[in-house]
Parts: C-alpha cells; sequence; structure tokens
C-alpha cells in the first residue's frame, strides 16, 4: 500500500496528491493555513517519498486505483481531491474511476489536457537522463517551475524544492514520466461531473498552459477557477492564498472566476 499520513480531526477528509518529484512533505506550508474542518490525508504516491514503485508505466489510472486502497485501508468513502501537477493527473483518473467518492475536484497547477505532441517528444527524450543523470535533471528544471520574477525571494522554497526532488527514486520518476505520456484528455471529467471542480493555476506557470486551459473550462455552476500571481508551485509561493481558497471554496461559496 501506498505511503500516507492523517492529520486532523475535521469532518471533511481533504486528499492531497503531490506532483512529479514531490512527496507528502510538500503541504507542509500550506498546512497551516488549512480550515480545521478538514482531516487531512496526504499520499506519497508510487515511486515517490516512501512508496515503492508499482510498474514500469505507472498510468495515472493505476496510481488511481492505489490512492482507493489507501481510502478503503481507512473505511473513507466521501472525500475532497486536490492534486498538483501529476497529482492532479490522478486526481481526474480517479474522478473517472470513482466519482462517487467525490465532494469535490481540485486542480492544483495542473490540467485536463493531455500533453500535445511536443510535451510528448520532450518527456520521451527525458528518459535516458532520468535514468542515468537524475541529480542534473532535478537541477535544471526544478527552478524553471518558480515565479521567474521572484527567484530572489523564493530562493529558499526552490532550495527546499530541489532537496525533495532530488530525495525521488529516479526508476520511479522515470516510471511516473511513462505514465504521464499516455495521458488522455480528460474534459469530459470537467464537463460531466457532479461535483464540485476548483481550478487554481498560475500566470507564470511554465509546465501548464494556464490561458488556454481557462479559457476551454466549461461554464457550469459547480466550477470555480482563480489565477494566481505564481509559477506552478503555488503550495510553495503562495501557501496562505491557496489555502484560503481552499477554505472558502470546498467549505462555502463564492462568486465564479475571481481572478487574483
Amino acid at each position: 500500500m501506498l505511503n500516507f499520513e492523517r492529520k486532523g480531526n475535521g469532518k471533511e477528509t481533504l486528499v492531497l496528491l503531490h506532483g512529479f518529484m514531490e512527496n507528502l512533505s510538500i503541504w507542509s506550508d500550506m498546512e497551516p493555513h488549512l480550515s480545521d474542518n478538514f482531516s487531512l490525508l496526504k499520499i506519497d504516491l508510487p515511486g515517490h517519498g516512501q512508496s515503492e514503485i508499482i510498474a514500469e508505466v505507472q498510468t495515472m489510472e493505476l496510481v488511481a486505483e492505489e490512492v482507493k486502497k489507501v481510502l478503503d485501508h481507512e473505511n473513507i468513502t466521501k472525500i475532497h481531491l486536490l492534486g498538483h501537477s501529476m497529482g492532479g493527473y490522478v486526481s481526474l483518473a480517479f474522478a473517472e474511476k470513482y466519482p462517487e467518492y467525490l465532494k469535490s475536484l481540485t486542480l492544483f497547477f495542473s490540467t485536463y489536457f493531455p500533453d500535445d505532441a511536443e510535451k510528448k517528444e520532450q518527456r520521451i527524450k527525458s528518459y535516458r537522463i532520468i535514468k542515468d543523470a537524475f541529480a542534473h535533471y532535478a537541477r535544471a528544471g526544478v527552478p524553471n517551475l518558480f515565479n521567474p520574477n521572484e527567484k530572489d525571494i523564493l530562493e529558499g522554497k526552490i532550495e527546499t524544492a530541489l532537496e525533495v526532488a532530488l530525495s525521488t527514486n529516479n526508476l520511479g520518476a522515470l516510471a511516473s514520466v511513462k505514465g504521464m505520456v499516455e495521458r488522455t484528455d480528460k474534459k469530459h471529467i470537467m464537463e460531466n461531473l457532479e461535483a464540485k471542480i476548483l481550478v487554481l493555476a498560475g500566470k507564470h506557470d511554465n509546465a501548464v498552459k494556464t490561458e488556454t486551459m481557462i479559457k476551454h473550462l466549461p461554464d457550469r455552476t459547480n466550477i470555480k477557477s482563480y489565477i494566481l500571481d505564481c509559477g506552478h508551485n503555488g503550495h510553495w509561493e503562495k501557501p496562505k492564498i491557496c489555502a484560503e481558497i481552499i477554505n472558502t471554496e470546498l467549505l462555502h461559496n463564492m462568486p465564479k472566476h475571481l481572478v487574483f
């Protein structure tokens, strides 16, 4: 079973899924600002943190099944599910397979679009370097995920993100990249899911095409979206603001499409 941690005794279960080259420790800056009404369930995805690799190609659907095993083990049947980046892809796969579990789905600096041809090619080209020179791969990539206009302010956060990335099993990272290449378009989830959908996106996110994603969001009353002045890592760049949005939107109601 995947490694996980539970925190708090709130009535609402908020499941937190980290992204690529991350682990469950990434939520530490946001946790103090999240409502006491949440009981947090933080999970290490396969090949990350203390969770073992489960396959040579860890598809998002396969990982979603492992997440459900944790919920079943803990006797949890209704959740708010939040996924950062790759965790968002897993969340979409979970929503497709187990929609009855969801009170809400939050795409946290993630996207429902599949990789385009260019992105797939980039990922495939990265296979060898991830396998043979993982530290170089992490050091080259991690700083680019932060707001380029605030790199001096975010220096400590970038270093933290790099430490987390370097602690990742390189073969686990490779299996995850192979799984991400196989992702399919999940816009139909956004169009049909009955649960509330929250989208948090970064104005300076180099990993997600924020403008295109927001533009093509279905116009449904259950979807709320926010664009923040940050890069790909809102949990490190704007933890308090992100937590306040999550508290407000998942536990209360506010007008649609507010933009920061």
